[in-house]
């Protein structure tokens, strides 16, 4: 794939914008409309120019329309836990081999079932708790595949903060993510590396919280593979993150049914 080629319309549009930041004639920019923001997303405290780079990024990863068409993905976390999401309807399943744990729910709907000590959860408390639980799993594995594509989500103010490099030398911008009353850790901070070359994230920082000066972790974001024409950094560089990546076009409803381990492809 040409990284070049598919980030060219969306670099455009940041030349573009880097220009009116500049000018004192020009105060405000509207976003591309091949990127919307998803409902509930900070336009207003956000600045044009993160949203911008936000929208190259976008389009550097195979675009909004291949994003929104994304059906299926498995993959495991920092090999504790495998999960596979049915984006579309909010299906997921999330085992966990070292205890034999099984979390069947829809994050949507919240409804689902638990799998735990050999025995299926029935008590309607235990079962709020632990589906809850699951949630948050959810939450924070998505996060670490999908981010890229969540910088215009529900919840997100967005910031460019300054040209930087990252921990490997190359020459980035950085965006600042902040959140309010989205997840389940609103007081996070992101800073997001988005090398110039490609419009990709190349490196992510985390603060634990919004106020801290610098940064509790910094990771790379790296290694990218090619999905049905969808790009998704796996198997990392610092061997942490999400691994064994693998996207379908649908599965079995027994997947998000039953507690038997399913066999796909």
């Amino acid at each position: 794939m040409d990284l070049m080629k598919n980030s060219l319309p969306a670099l455009m549009v940041v030349l573009t914008l880097i220009a009116c930041e500049t000018s004192k004639e020009s105060t405000t920019v509207e976003a591309p409309p091949s990127n919307p923001p998803v409902e509930g997303f900070d336009a207003m405290g956000s600045d044009s120019l993160a949203m911008a780079w936000a929208d190259a990024c976008m389009s550097a990863m195979g675009g909004r329309e291949k994003w929104d068409q994304l059906s299926v993905i498995s993959w495991n976390f920092f090999g504790a836990r495998n999960l596979i999401w049915e984006k579309p309807t909010g299906r997921v399943r999330i085992d966990f081999p070292g205890d034999s744990s099984i979390y069947l729910f829809n994050i949507n709907t919240m409804e689902g079932r638990v799998w735990q000590k050999g025995e299926e959860l029935t008590q309607p408390d235990s079962l709020k708790k632990y589906l809850a639980r699951a949630k948050s799993i959810w939450i924070n594995d998505s996060y670490w595949l999908v981010m890229p594509f969540k910088l215009k989500d529900s919840g997100v103010t967005l910031k460019y903060s300054r040209p930087d490099t990252t921990m490997k030398g190359a020459k980035a911008e950085v965006l600042e993510l902040t959140f309010s009353e989205v997840g389940v850790t609103p007081n996070n901070k992101y800073e997001v590396f988005i090398d110039k070359s490609d419009s990709l994230v190349k490196q992510w920082s985390y603060f634990r919280e919004a106020r801290q000066d610098s940064a509790s972790a910094i990771w790379p974001w790296d290694n990218y593979q090619s999905y049905n024409g969808l790009l998704l950094s796996t198997d990392r560089s610092d061997n942490r993150g999400p691994k064994n990546v693998k996207v379908y076009e649908q599965v079995p409803d027994a997947v998000f049914e039953s507690f038997e381990v399913p066999e796909l492809d």
